[in-house]
């Protein structure tokens, strides 16, 4: 009951049932973790010091964001209890995990209508995390409370901005899907998500 009473905070209504389920049927080890900058969550399977799966959520995640990362590392699961490392960590075999464990909550009214389209969408062929998918992403941000951060996109070119490491860069042209970004220190180049939060600078 406890641990129905801790998802009831983090997921949407309607879905909470669905996901005790899956958790008490695959045995699974849900820990709400502090916010990672790199992954929103991640899934390991059993091992010697620990029998049960472990998923780990970011706790500062939206509902909606909440049960697409769920499910997410959930179609991990499925796949390393067929596979185990056999097969790529986003191949085929997970792609179709994933889209089958989607389905039903496609059909529940459990996500508004633009994620449920986006979602409809994305499942035919899914990215290897919602933020690699930025029509994903952009309907999801929607739903963040007080989420009022400036995002890479909102910059001019050529602007100075700050990271949340700290580190400085200038914004190139957009490469793709991503920004390729020129660090002031090192003069290297890397790709950025367009939503990245970013503090801009004066110069």
């Amino acid at each position: 009951m406890k641990e129905k009473e801790l998802l009831i905070k983090y997921l949407p209504e309607g879905s909470v049932d669905m996901v005790m389920d899956w958790i008490v049927e695959n045995n699974v080890h849900l820990k709400i973790a502090k916010k990672r900058n790199t992954k929103f969550g991640d899934y390991r399977p059993p091992s010697s010091k620990n029998s049960n799966h472990r998923i780990s959520i970011n706790y500062n995640l939206n509902p909606y964001a909440f049960l697409i990362t769920f499910v997410h590392e959930l179609a991990h699961l499925l796949v390393w209890e067929e596979f185990k490392n056999k097969v790529s960590p986003h191949g085929s075999e997970w792609k179709l995990a994933y889209r089958d464990l989607m389905a039903p909550l496609l059909t529940q009214n459990i996500f508004p209508d633009d994620i449920n389209s986006v979602l409809n969408t994305s499942i035919v062929n899914s990215k290897a995390s919602s933020s690699s998918d930025l029509k994903l992403s952009r309907v999801l941000k929607k739903y963040d409370q007080g989420d009022t951060d400036t995002h890479l996109e909102d910059l001019k070119e050529n602007s100075y901005f700050k990271t949340v490491t700290g580190v400085i860069f200038i914004k190139g042209k957009k490469r793709r899907t991503r920004f390729l970004c020129t660090n002031t220190q090192n003069k290297k180049q890397y790709l950025f998500h367009p939503l990245t939060p970013v503090t801009e600078i004066s110069t």
